[in-house]
C-alpha cells in the first residue's frame, strides 16, 4: 500500500484519524510528564528571547496574500516577493512588540495592519508598472483571537468529530432492532466527545500541564498528539497502472542535512529575504540554498547526493521540546520567534521518484519549483495541506492534523507526496503552486497537465520516546502538525533527468 497521490482521496475518512483528544493513554501521560519536566528545566536564555502566543494575548491571524496571487507580471516579480517577505516580518515583529510589553495588543495590531496596507499598496503599484492588476484588496487587516478560544474551537470540534464517528460506525454494525440504541450510544459518545473537546480545548487548553502550551508559549498542545495504535488504517491503496502507465522509480541518495547549512531563509517563496521563513529549515542536495541564491548559484555548487543531483530539497527541522538551548535559541528564525529545542536530526530521507498509473512521464524542467502542504494551514485552512505524520510499522495510518507518538521500536515519520502534474510551460507561478498539480483519483493528470517524475520524500527519525516534539513554523501557527510542508527546485544535469525518465517509464528501480 501507498498513499494516494491525489491529495483529497488519501484518507478514506479524515475523522478516523482523530482520536478524542485526552484518550492517549499511556503515551499521553508520558507526554505530559515529559513536558513538565522540561519546563522546570528550561533556561533563561531560550525562555526570555522566545516569542510566547500566550503572553502575546492571542494569535495574529491575517490574509495570505500570497496564496491569492495567480498573475504577476515578470517585471514586477522581484519586487512582490520582497514585498510577501516584509509582510512576514511585520507579522513576526508584531509578536516581539507584545511579547515584550512594548505596546498592547489593539495598538501593535492597529500599527500592523497599517504598515500591511503601506506594503500591499507598495506591491499593487509594482504589479501596475508591469502591467498587472492588483489582486491584494481588502487584505491588509488582521486579526487577533485568543490562543484559548481557537484551541477551544479545535478541541470541540475533535470531540464532535469522535462523537459523530461512533454514531456512524455504531449505526452501520447494529441492525434495524438496535438501531434506537446506537443512536443513543452515539449520542453519549458525542457528549463525551464534547466533553473532552472542553477538557482539552476549553480555557487554558493551549497549555499542556507546565509546559505553558508548548515550552516556548506557542504551542504545541496536549491535544495536538495522538497514539498512533489508537488509529485505524487510513491510507488507500494506489491506482492500479494501466498499460500506458509508468510503474519504475527513481532515488536519490543524499544524506540527512548538516546543522552547518542549516537556515531561516525560504529562496522560492522569499528570494532575496533574509529569515524569510521565521523558522529554520534542513537542507540535502544543493549546498548553497540561502535567501540569495539563484539558477546560476545552483548550478555552481556541490552536492550531497550521491549521484551529482544539484537538486535542492528541504523541509522545516524537528525540535524536541525539551528545555534544551540549540544554537539558535537567540536567533531569528529560532528561539527569538518561539521555535526552540534541540533539533532533531534525521534518521534517513529517502528521495524517490514514481511514475504514473495512467501515463509515461516527462522530463522536469531545469529549475522547476514546488511546495507541498502548506506552513500556514492553522490559519488558512486546510486546503493545501498535504504532509502527512506517520510512524514505521503503522505506514498504512497517516494524519495530517496531529503527530503521532509511537511505540517502542518504531520511528517517526513525515512523508511528503510532491505534485506529479506540470503545466508544460512554467517553472514556477505567482502563488508557487498553480503551475503543478496533484493527480485526479484515477492517477491521470488534470486537463491541460502532464505526468512528470513525482517526489516522494520520507523522513524518519529516531523514536522521540516520551519526550514531546513539534515542527519549526511561524509564531501564529501555535507549531501545529497541519503546518508541516517540503520544497523542492530541480537541478538535476540533463542527462540525470533523462535516466531518472527512462527508468520511470521502462518500469525499472534506479538510483
Amino acid at each position: 500500500m501507498r498513499q494516494q497521490t491525489h491529495k483529497r482521496g488519501r484518507f478514506k475518512n479524515k475523522t478516523v484519524a482523530i482520536v478524542a483528544a485526552l484518550a492517549l493513554g499511556g503515551g499521553g501521560a508520558a507526554i505530559i510528564t515529559a513536558n513538565a519536566s522540561a519546563s522546570g528545566d528550561k533556561n533563561a536564555s531560550a525562555q526570555d528571547g522566545a516569542v510566547s502566543a500566550k503572553s502575546a494575548g492571542g494569535t495574529i491571524s491575517c490574509p495570505d496574500v500570497s496564496q491569492k496571487l495567480s498573475d504577476v507580471p515578470k517585471g514586477s516579480q522581484a519586487q512582490v516577493a520582497k514585498g510577501l517577505g516584509e509582510l512576514d516580518n511585520q507579522v513576526a515583529t508584531a509578536y516581539q512588540q507584545m511579547n515584550k510589553g512594548q505596546a498592547s495588543g489593539d495598538a501593535v495590531l492597529s500599527k500592523l495592519n497599517d504598515q500591511r496596507q503601506q506594503t500591499l499598496n507598495q506591491m499593487s503599484q509594482a504589479m501596475g508598472q508591469g502591467g498587472g492588476q492588483n489582486q491584494m484588496q481588502g487584505m491588509a487587516e488582521c486579526q487577533m483571537q485568543p490562543v484559548a478560544q481557537q484551541a477551544g474551537q479545535q478541541g470541540q470540534q475533535d470531540g464532535q468529530q469522535q462523537g459523530q464517528q461512533g454514531d456512524q460506525q455504531q449505526g452501520q454494525q447494529g441492525g434495524d432492532q438496535q438501531q434506537g440504541g446506537d443512536q443513543q450510544q452515539g449520542g453519549d459518545q458525542q457528549q463525551g466527545g464534547d466533553q473532552g473537546g472542553e477538557q482539552a480545548g476549553g480555557e487554558g487548553a493551549n497549555e499542556v500541564p507546565g509546559n505553558a502550551g508548548g515550552q516556548a508559549g506557542n504551542g504545541p498542545a496536549q491535544n495536538d498528539f495522538v497514539d498512533i495504535t489508537q488509529v485505524q488504517p487510513n491510507v488507500q491503496d494506489a491506482p492500479q497502472a494501466q498499460e500506458g502507465g509508468s510503474t519504475g522509480t527513481f532515488t536519490s541518495e543524499c544524506g540527512v542535512g548538516e546543522a552547518g547549512l542549516r537556515n531561516s531563509d525560504n529562496v522560492i517563496v522569499a528570494p532575496g529575504v533574509t529569515n524569510g521563513a521565521h523558522h529554520m529549515h534542513d537542507y540535502v542536495g544543493n549546498d548553497a540554498n540561502d535567501a540569495f541564491a539563484n539558477n546560476q548559484t545552483f548550478e555552481q555548487a556541490g552536492t550531497s547526493c550521491a549521484n551529482g543531483d544539484k537538486s535542492t530539497y528541504y523541509w522545516p527541522v524537528v525540535r524536541l521540546q525539551d528545555g534544551k538551548d540549540e544554537a539558535d535559541a537567540n536567533e531569528l528564525g529560532g528561539g527569538q520567534e518561539g521555535n526552540v529545542g534541540t533539533i532533531l536530526t534525521p534518521k534517513a530521507s529517502k528521495i524517490e521518484f514514481k511514475g504514473n498509473a495512467q501515463s509515461k512521464v516527462e522530463a522536469m524542467p531545469k529549475f522547476l519549483r514546488i511546495i507541498t502542504g502548506d506552513a500556514k494551514a492553522f490559519t488558512n485552512g486546510d486546503a493545501n495541506a498535504n504532509a502527512a505524520w506517520s510512524c514505521s510499522g503503522f505506514e498504512d495510518r497517516q494524519l495530517t492534523d496531529k503527530y503521532p507518538l509511537c511505540p517502542e521500536g518504531s520511528d517517526l515519520l513525515r512523508v511528503f507526496d510532491f505534485q506529479g502534474c506540470w503545466d508544460g510551460q512554467n517553472a514556477d507561478s505567482a502563488n508557487h503552486r498553480d503551475h503543478v498539480a496533484n493527480a485526479n483519483e484515477d492517477g491521470s493528470c488534470p486537463d491541460g497537465f502532464k505526468a512528470i517524475p513525482q517526489l516522494v520524500n520520507t523522513i524518519s527519525y529516531e523514536n522521540p520516546g516520551d519526550t514531546p516534539f513539534a515542527v519549526d513554523g511561524f509564531p501564529e501557527q501555535l507549531h501545529k502538525p497541519i503546518t508541516d510542508h517540503d520544497d523542492f527546485i530541480n537541478v538535476m544535469p540533463d542527462d540525470l533527468m533523462s535516466k531518472a525518465v527512462d527508468c520511470i517509464n521502462n518500469g525499472q528501480q534506479c538510483t
